[in-house]
């Protein structure tokens, strides 16, 4: 070989091994929040971290208003690598999240960073179990209320209205109470409302407002009834391809997010709801002893169902986690 070849050779190694450190991954994150949702803004922060954190290696791209896939199919959508960073709901495949991940509990959210990832170490076993890693919370538990086409006076008395449920626990709820449960996906529900296919909804605050479903059903109960994480998980595959620093540079970015988003967050839904008023919507604060009442009414059943999915060890775990941060 000669020296001009043996010059060309190592300059094309270089070059190549140029190309492989700066070699870049692409995450695909999924939610079903649209672009006027500020966890969107959440989202592009956590997207901005991730790529200052790794130098470029990791980009991360926003899918929104569940365009790679429906309400119900994050496990699946993360197993068949559909997307890579997907919200997990109630799937029957992690027994313990479906009953933990929306529980019934008056709880002190001002640590809420804090109580979200102890709560993600908790299920984070079951997660690996089929393939998943716990890595982000959206800041889901502030807001998840209730509302209905016209005032109602008990929310524990429903007298068979049909109330949309978002998974097991409001269905029981909304029996306990006397009502039908009706589950209806996010996309859907303006829509449902609008013909009268339900009377009343459980829904986030934020994804209510995102919606514009407070022109629909503008009689909001404020309970106060649950602690609420819905995670985002990332496919374990995937983040266990990344280098220990890019799965650092992850965690990271995605505990920092959190803490930036929550005083964001809890701002925008107070406005959501303050301007929906102010256009004739209506606010019902349930007093702390009614909350105290409703969550009587259906601990015992839940408390059943949460040790027989978790386990006593991990069940226990849980309810010393939900009692350092009761109201």
């Amino acid at each position: 070989m000669t020296k001009t070849n043996l010059t060309m050779t190592a300059m094309a190694m270089a070059l190549a091994a140029v190309g492989t450190a700066h070699a870049e991954t692409t995450i695909r994150l999924s939610t079903y929040v649209n672009e006027s949702d500020v966890r969107y803004q959440g989202f592009q922060h956590f997207a901005e971290l991730v790529s200052e954190k790794t130098d470029g290696s990791v980009k991360v791209d926003i899918f929104p208003s569940s365009t790679l896939h429906g309400w119900s199919e994050g496990v699946d959508a993360l197993q068949g690598g559909v997307s890579d960073i997907s919200w997990i709901n109630a799937d029957n495949r992690l027994p313990c999240y479906v009953v933990t991940s929306l529980y019934p509990a008056n709880v002190n959210l001002e640590q809420q960073p804090t109580l979200d990832a102890a709560y993600a170490d908790l299920i984070r076993a079951e997660a690996a179990d089929v393939g998943l890693v716990p890595l982000l919370n959206s800041n889901y538990s502030y807001d998840q209320e209730w509302w209905f086409d016209s005032d109602i006076e008990d929310l524990g008395k429903l007298d068979g209205k049909l109330v949309r449920s978002i998974g097991p626990l409001v269905s029981m709820m909304i029996e306990t109470w006397g009502g039908q449960p009706v589950f209806i996906a996010p996309k859907e529900v303006y829509q449902s409302a609008e013909r009268g296919v339900v009377d009343g909804i459980n829904m986030g605050v934020a994804t209510y407002s995102s919606w514009k479903l407070w022109s629909v059903m503008p009689q909001m109960i404020n309970a106060n009834l649950f602690y609420g994480n819905i995670i985002y998980m990332m496919n374990k595959s995937k983040f266990d391809g990344l280098t220990q620093e890019e799965q650092t540079a992850l965690n990271e970015a995605a505990a920092e997010t959190e803490a930036w988003l929550q005083p964001l967050y809890e701002q925008w839904v107070d406005e959501q709801v303050a301007t929906a008023i102010e256009a004739g919507g209506t606010e019902v604060n349930l007093s702390s002893e009614k909350t105290a009442e409703l969550i009587d009414s259906v601990s015992e059943q839940w408390t059943a169902k949460v040790d027989e999915a978790c386990g006593a060890d991990r069940a226990a775990k849980f309810r010393d986690l939900m009692a350092a941060h009761t109201n």
